[in-house]
Formats: structure tokens, C-alpha cells, sequence
């Protein structure tokens, strides 16, 4: 699925413009990092794209009824709090929802627990986690929804470094798939490196669309971010390192 927005715009009931005249398309295999400071209207995009939010504009997500919705794109949202005392498995198994019952469900579900590294905790009760295993949790359930679309609002927040690696890691892995992947993230360094494509967020404006390198320019750094940094190329692939403030 292509996701398509066009001049997007969200208006709070105080007046306040949080998001102003955004088109975008996100398009099967691309890994999307959704950056920008607090404040820049990264959560708000991503809920309007699925009507979840008044707005003005189009988006071919929201367009859709809420089952076709739920089949086309899976949405991790920012709050990790689980509420239900339920074991791991079928926290995850609530990701197939959408879908008729048949007997790809189990085969779906446990995929999504192994990619996690959640296997051992499959019957566990979830509220009984660590916070980082809990986010974990959730992002399986994402997962075992198996749509085209991923949206994800901060997914690596509270993981730790090696959770955060696997988990772009394997978000990368599923555009290789043919799915599309669009995140909010602050940790430019790990977006700089798994990304395809940054699209910069400044006071609810696109200030920037484009590869990594062609993003982080010193610049948009200055502005957008208030810091300085270093883009180098290596046998490993691109690396950003924040240097200090301006």
C-alpha cells in the first residue's frame, strides 16, 4: 500500500496550527524516519494519516473504512501502557483482530513473538514485564497484524541499545518485504543508519525529505535541532554522531 498525504493540516480547538500543509507518499519498501524536536507535530501526523484526528486535507489511509483501515496499516502509538492482565501470546494475538480467524492466526502470532526475542515470555503475563519488554510486547502485536503499512510513534523509546538495533534492524528487514515502514524517531544516529528516507518535522512543516546524508546537513542541524554533528561514511554503513549544541 502507498500511503498519500495531501496538505495536511490540524488545527487544535485552542487555534493552534500543529500541523500545516503536509503532502507526503510513502511507498511499499521504504523505511521512513519521522524526526523533528518535541513539539513539531511528528504524533499529530501520524494520527491524522489515520483520521484519528480532525484535519483538513486528504490521506488515502483515513479515506478507508476503518476494517479496510485496520488491514492496510498497523499503528504502534506512542503510550505503552497495557491495562489487561493478559499473557504475552494473546496480547499478541489481538494484533490479528482484523483479520478472519483461520490457521495462519498461530503461525502469524508466534513469528511476531520470536522477531521480539518475546518466545520465553510467550506465557507470561505481560503486565508483569519490564517496561522495555512490554514496548517489545506491543511492537509484536503490531507485527502479527501483518499489514503493508507500519506506522510507529517513538518504538524504540525505552528499549534497550540492543532492542533498539534489532528492532530497526528488522523494521528495515520488512521493507525488504515489499511493506513500508513509517516511524518517529529521536535517535538521529540509528535513523541516519537504517533509514531509506528522513522526512524532518519543524513547527508542523516538512523542512526536509530525503536519504540520510542529504537530510543531516549542518544547516538544517543549526536550525531544525539546535546542534552540530558529523555524517561519515564506513565499512558498516552511515554513521551520525551528534557533537554539541549551537
Amino acid at each position: 500500500m502507498t500511503l498519500t498525504l495531501q496538505s495536511l493540516s490540524v488545527t487544535r480547538q485552542n487555534g493552534r496550527e500543529t500541523l500545516r500543509d503536509v503532502s507526503l507518499t510513502v511507498a511499499p519498501g521504504e523505511f521512513i524516519g519521522l524526526i523533528g524536536p518535541n513539539g513539531a507535530g511528528k504524533t499529530t501526523l501520524l494520527r491524522a494519516a489515520q483520521g484519528l484526528l480532525p484535519a483538513t486535507g486528504t490521506s488515502s489511509l483515513a479515506a478507508l473504512t476503518p476494517t479496510q483501515r485496520a488491514r492496510a496499516a498497523a499503528f504502534l502509538p506512542q503510550s505503552r501502557e497495557i491495562a489487561w492482565d493478559l499473557t504475552v501470546e494473546t496480547l499478541v494475538t489481538l494484533g490479528r483482530t482484523p483479520h478472519a480467524p483461520s490457521e495462519a492466526d498461530a503461525t502469524a502470532v508466534a513469528k511476531a513473538i520470536d522477531q521480539m526475542a518475546l518466545t520465553p515470555h510467550a506465557h507470561r503475563r505481560a503486565t508483569r514485564l519490564s517496561g522495555g519488554e512490554q514496548a517489545r510486547a506491543l511492537i509484536a502485536r503490531a507485527l502479527a497484524q501483518e499489514t503493508p503499512l507500519l506506522l510507529a510513534d517513538e518504538p524504540i523509546a525505552g528499549l534497550d541499545p540492543a532492542a533498539q538495533i534489532a528492532t530497526m534492524q528488522l523494521f528495515a528487514q520488512l521493507t525488504t518485504e515489499g511493506r513500508a515502514v513509517l516511524a518517529s524517531l529521536h535517535d538521529l544516529s540509528l535513523a541516519a543508519r537504517h533509514c531509506t528516507r528522513l522526512v524532518v518535522l519543524h513547527e508542523g512543516r516538512i523542512a526536509a525529505d530525503g536519504p540520510p546524508e542529504q537530510v543531516l546537513t549542518p544547516q538544517l542541524l543549526a536550525e531544525v535541532f539546535h546542534i552540530t554533528g558529523s555524517f561519515v561514511f564506513t565499512d558498516h554503513g552511515a554513521l551520525f554522531t551528534p557533537t554539541g549544541l549551537t
